[in-house]
């Protein structure tokens, strides 16, 4: 009897406007506002809202007054959460309708998107801690399950988590570590039998969330019924089916005309005409069964790109540079105690900032390419260091105002001369 776990990521960044040189020491508003072009933040979110958040949520809303056994889970960005609270909080009260049933599950993960992990382990349980406490401040929930950014996922990232009090951790189920065994079980990580792992299962999860629409694919279309049909093949072979993507899936990633809405709202009855099929949550599912095995994640990887590791943010000198600048400015930021300014710093954290640096090509390109605010990722590098050149600015104003005032003066010669 496989239960089905289906989870959605949903998440928004604030993303950086462009930010020249001139605007270093003269504009600490770094993100894209209803100022701003095209691509602005709040233009952007409307219309992920009219075309994913808000429909997707009805659907699902439905499904679940329908069908008494149908469960979901989500993790929900910090950053959206602000931007919903903010521009759109008719979204928030149809997550808000979706909690109170009883049957979805909310996640915690770092409030900022982050890839403190990596970086800051002060800055991991901060952000974790700070996304547990809006959580029960917007929904009144306390998590138990764990969703880091990304899927960044290892044996030394399983056991920070468990160091925070969760015992359950989602990842990816990446094959040059599962080896033989299947991501339809139960696992614990090496070394830490009392924590357990949900491991993603990329192929069922990827026909929905990249293939669904793909005309050349061999299995197009992607009818309800024919999905039903292959997890119910599972049976026998697994105790979970974890279908983890992200929620911009139905109605952006995959656009309305496409299908995708009808495939989600016929889903759950297909699955429930195989009578061992069930759903559950995250956490449901984790207390259920019994643990396979033990899983050896020595390594760090993630759901991003075909590699599933960290090349989709820190492969290139652009990516490694932006992100060891950022975070050698941590310790100076939180002693200025200047929360404006701590707050610009931790959106500077979000992982899409240095996604969008990314020079990967072929199978990945176009992804890095989506949503992004900048027209190449040399460009997205440039604004990007020069916001971080204004923040360190702020940063010795906290100090010594007359310093500022210099460097300000000295940056504004540099420039004249570079221009000459």
């Amino acid at each position: 009897m496989p239960a089905i776990v289906l989870y959605f990521h949903a998440h928004q960044p604030y993303r950086i406007k462009p930010y020249d040189i001139f605007s270093i020491g003269a504009d600490n508003r770094y993100f894209h506002d209803s100022s701003s072009d095209r691509l602005d933040n709040p233009k952007i979110l409307k219309k992920v809202a009219l075309k994913c958040y808000l429909p997707a949520n009805q659907i699902l809303l439905e499904l679940l007054q329908s069908h008494s056994d149908f469960k979901v889970s989500f993790s929900i960005s910090g950053v959206l959460l602000d931007q919903l609270e903010e521009y759109y909080p008719e979204v928030l009260d149809s997550f808000r309708a979706l909690v109170k049933t009883g049957r979805v599950e909310l996640l915690n993960e770092t409030y900022y998107h982050s890839l403190s992990v990596i970086y800051s382990d002060n800055e991991f349980r901060e952000q974790a801690s700070l996304h547990y406490d809006r959580l029960k401040q917007l929904f009144d929930y306390n998590p138990t399950a764990f969703r880091n950014t990304e899927l960044i996922y290892s044996n030394d990232i399983a056991r920070k988590v468990f160091d925070l009090g969760f015992h359950t951790i989602l990842a990816e189920g990446v094959d040059r570590y599962l080896g033989w065994k299947s991501p339809n079980f139960i696992y614990h990580p090496k070394d830490l039998p009392d924590m357990r792992v949900l491991l993603k299962n990329y192929r069922l999860s990827d026909d929905i969330a990249f293939r669904f629409s793909e005309k050349s694919w061999v299995e197009y279309p992607l009818t309800a019924d024919k999905y039903a049909h292959w997890i119910n093949e599972t049976n026998g072979n697994g105790y979970v089916m974890n279908l983890f993507m992200d929620y911009e899936t139905f109605g952006e990633h995959q656009w309305a005309d496409t299908g995708i809405f009808n495939f989600l709202s016929a889903l759950p009855g297909e699955i429930k005409k195989y009578p061992d099929n069930t759903f559950m949550t995250v956490t449901e599912a984790s207390q259920s069964f019994p643990v396979s095995d033990s899983i050896d994640y020595p390594d760090i990887t993630s759901w991003a790109d075909v590699e599933r590791d960290l090349s989709a943010w820190l492969s290139n000198p652009m990516q490694q540079e932006s992100s060891k600048t950022l975070y050698a400015l941590e310790s100076a930021v939180k002693k200025s105690q200047d929360i404006n300014l701590i707050t610009d710093w931790r959106r500077l954290t979000t992982s899409d900032h240095f996604y969008y640096m990314c020079t990967k090509w072929f199978a990945d390109g176009d992804v890095h390419k989506y949503f992004s605010p900048n027209h190449t990722p040399y460009e997205a590098f440039i604004h990007f260091m020069n916001v971080l050149h204004d923040l360190r600015l702020r940063v010795y104003a906290k100090k010594d105002p007359k310093k500022l005032s210099l460097k300000i003066h000295q940056n504004q010669v540099k420039t004249s001369l570079s221009l000459m």
